[in-house]
C-alpha cells in the first residue's frame, strides 16, 4: 500500500510536468488552441503523407509534437487510474480484513 502511494505520487508529478508541456506548447502558436485534453484540429491520416506538411513545416511538427504530448498524458492517466484501483483496493483489505 505505501510504494503504491508512493507510485501514484510520482505519476502525479510526472502528469504535471506533462501538462506544463502541453501548456507550453499551446503557447508557441494560437492555431493549437487552449485546451489541454484535446488532440489538435487537425488529425493526421494513417498511411497517408500529411499534405499540411507542405504548406507549413513548422506548425504541423509542432502540432505532432503536441500530438504525442498528449497521448503520453492519457497513457499517464490510465496508468494512474489503474494504479489507484489497485491501492484503493489493498487500503479497504487493510481496514475490513
Amino acid at each position: 500500500m505505501f510504494l503504491g502511494t508512493i507510485f501514484l505520487i510520482i505519476l502525479y508529478l510526472i502528469l504535471k510536468y506533462i501538462l506544463a508541456w502541453i501548456s507550453y506548447y499551446n503557447n508557441l502558436d494560437p492555431r493549437l488552441g487552449d485546451s489541454t485534453w484535446r488532440f489538435t484540429y487537425d488529425y493526421p491520416v494513417m498511411g497517408e503523407r500529411d499534405i499540411s506538411d507542405l504548406d507549413d513545416k513548422e506548425f504541423v511538427r509542432l502540432r505532432r509534437k503536441k500530438n504525442k504530448i498528449i497521448l503520453l498524458m492519457y497513457s499517464i492517466v490510465l496508468i494512474m487510474f489503474i494504479s489507484s484501483m489497485g491501492v484503493l483496493s489493498k487500503f479497504l483489505l487493510f481496514f475490513f480484513d
